[in-house]
């Protein structure tokens, strides 16, 4: 039934709020479609196309021009191209219904941005890619001078709409990872880094750099300010209105791309950022200006997404543009990003645990379905319920997702689903097919997804509050959550399980060390040993907010999280799995877990999987580690009746 989902990747409203092109994944390639807000009839959408649609090739990622009459997107369905995945820009003529191909490219291209004056077309591009730029893919294998041979680098580039002319314009030394124009088309302002980028984002810096040839400028580097900021992360530069500030979203971030903080302004000359979102009990994920004084968000709060904006001159909520969704919402350019019209309505991919994603566009209090994609798909799972407890001063919240069929008479296991990050949090969003907790309870599991202190949703200062203390506050917002659902819910406490991937996985590894309470554990792509992993990984610059210093400047504090010093206290059943090419993870991790485990005659398997990232792509991989793990708990969580392994 998963794989059944039609999933929308991308959705854009017109500038005059009248048209929304959505991109759609099919069996031969992506597609975009066109659909008219006010009479969204199936029948009458039209098809974006080139001149050249050879079987297989797709388009995706579609942006209008500021005056509508122009669609920017990028399609392998280019003629003559070498390469028959190679993406190209192009764009399609509102008037004409024709597409025009302006680039003639060999990289990586994303992220296509239309200057103010709809001159050029400005996109995120690596020259030469053999990868997806960041840490989640897959790493190349290791070969040659490790750090400087082959080391890829992403930039701005620039095509002009008329001429087609080609410009790399941020220069070669630095790898960026977010842009955005000035209103006056002359500067772009991003963040960037030294290479390699998927090891660097945490200690990138704001710039901003004139179109003319001259060199970036930096404005913001957070370790040398004073203040919360101080040492932390940047992300979503957004130039203001009249050019004179640039808003971004700093706080405490594990991932490039999960993004969660407050709000801070800058002069677009530089200087001391200020926070305009100081104490706000959430975590916004994304902004844009809607006006001169108003910026528009999104942001969680506990596990729900919440849809706003800002008054500048107040600081107060603006009221008439408010709604909250117990579900992950975004237009599919970043997390929890929002497509904005002139006239000020929105375009978005809606998904929950109900509700497969479809796209919804409109007011932001009164949103119309555009798209009936999955209209026949039905939740093979149980119920959703908001689980909220306390623990050591904290409010913390989860999801609790019930057995199918569930009958209050009798008594059912539970899975601890533990997210990735820790600067992350789960919002309700229908599954795929790959690892993940909801399938669980469609084989009567009751699956408890809990954002302990770490995770986003409850402001900075919860965000913040498992820095040198992995494993442990965390741990007990956890087993808090689960003594309040066992009080009054038919849990079974001798059928618990454990699970996660990433930091999921080293909670998992850890988890397993410090209580007896669960019976089986799966541990995805996770940690055991946070000294040797300084060492192992592709992004280790991530660690010092976390830990307050390098592992070389205070082993101490790396020991006290590592599984493998509390080995020996481990009686629980733990399948393994990782990618053999995880940067993020490596798979030494995961070998010295299970090593340990098998030393110590704890039953446990590994399974590596070849030519894997952090993030699994091959279909048949995601499949088989989801059954591997459905199997692992029914086995070593036998229901009455039966013996462990059967």
């Amino acid at each position: 039934m998963l794989g059944k989902t039609r999933t929308p990747s991308q959705a854009a409203i017109s500038p005059d709020g009248a048209t929304v092109a959505w991109s759609l994944r099919t069996h031969s390639g992506y597609q975009i479609h066109l659909t008219d807000v006010a009479n969204p009839d199936p029948a009458k959408e039209k098809n974006i196309t080139t001149a050249t649609m050879s079987p297989g090739c797709g388009s995706s990622g579609p942006v209008w021009s500021p005056n509508g009459e122009w669609l920017a997107f990028q399609s392998t369905c280019t003629a003559g191209e070498q390469d028959s995945e190679q993406d190209q820009v192009f764009i399609w003529s509102k008037k004409t219904g024709q597409s025009k191909q302006l680039t003639h490219l060999t990289g990586a291209i994303e992220s296509l941005a239309w200057s103010p004056d709809g001159k050029a077309i400005a996109f995120l591009f690596v020259e030469n890619a053999t990868r997806s730029a960041g840490a989640l893919a897959a790493m190349k294998p290791w070969a040659g001078v490790i750090g400087e041979d082959g080391v890829e680098i992403q930039r701005v580039a620039t095509v002009d709409v008329a001429s087609g002319s080609f410009t790399q314009v941020t220069p070669a030394n630095l790898h960026v990872y977010e842009f955005d124009w000035s209103p006056d088309s002359k500067h772009i302002a991003f963040v960037a880094a030294n290479p390699p980028g998927e090891n660097n984002w945490w200690v990138a810096q704001l710039y901003t750099q004139q179109l003319n040839g001259n060199p970036p400028k930096s404005i913001l580097d957070t370790t040398k300010i004073s203040g919360p900021l101080r040492g932390l992360q940047i992300a979503v530069p957004r130039w203001s209105p009249d050019g004179t500030q640039i808003a971004f979203i700093g706080g405490l971030m594990s991932d490039q791309g999960s993004t969660g903080g407050d709000i801070y302004l800058i002069p677009s000359t530089g200087g001391e950022p200020k926070n305009l979102t100081p104490d706000r009990a959430s975590s916004v994920a994304f902004i844009q200006w809607v006006r001169p004084d108003i910026i528009g968000l999104t942001e969680h709060v506990g596990g729900n997404s919440h849809i706003t904006a800002i008054d500048m001159n107040t600081g107060s909520d603006v009221a008439e543009a408010n709604a909250t969704f117990p579900e992950s919402i975004g237009s599919g350019t970043a997390v929890m990003s929002l497509s904005i019209s002139q006239k000020d309505t929105i375009a978005l991919i809606r998904s929950s645990f109900e509700r497969a994603p479809e796209v919804w566009a409109g007011p932001v209090d009164n949103l119309k379905q555009l798209t009936h994609l999955n209209e026949g798909l039905k939740p093979a799972w149980g119920k959703t319920e908001n689980v909220e407890w306390t623990n050591d001063g904290f409010k913390v919240q989860g999801w609790l997702l019930y057995p199918a069929n569930y009958d209050p008479t009798k008594k059912y296991p539970m899975i601890v689903s533990v997210h990735g990050g820790p600067s992350s949090a789960v919002t309700p969003r229908w599954p795929g097919v790959g690892y993940g907790g909801v399938p669980f309870s469609a084989l009567g599991y009751f699956v408890f997804m809990p954002n302990p202190r770490g995770s986003y949703g409850q402001g900075e200062k919860f965000t913040q509050a498992n820095m040198k203390d992995f494993g442990y506050g965390d741990m007990r917002d956890i087993l808090a959550g689960m003594d309040t659902i066992e009080k009054r819910l038919p849990i079974d406490k001798n059928r618990e399980g454990l699970t996660g991937w990433s930091y999921g996985g080293f909670m998992t590894m850890f988890g397993v060390t410090q209580t007896p309470r669960f019976k089986a554990a799966v541990a995805g792509a996770g940690i055991s040993d946070w000294k040797s992993y300084y060492g192992e990984n592709s992004i280790d610059q991530w660690m010092v907010p976390f830990f307050g210093a390098t592992v070389y400047d205070d082993p101490t504090i790396y020991s006290k999280s590592s599984a493998i010093e509390y080995i020996k206290n481990v009686k629980t059943p733990t399948l393994v799995v990782v990618g053999d090419r995880d940067g993020e993870c490596p798979a030494p991790q995961s070998f010295e877990f299970w090593h340990a485990l098998r030393a110590e005659g704890v039953k446990t398997q590994l399974v590596i999987y070849p030519n894997e990232g952090h993030g699994f792509r091959d279909p048949e991989h995601r499949r088989d580690v989801l059954e591997r793990a459905l199997n692992w708990f029914e086995t070593e969580m036998p229901k009455n009746g039966e013996k462990s392994g059967e």
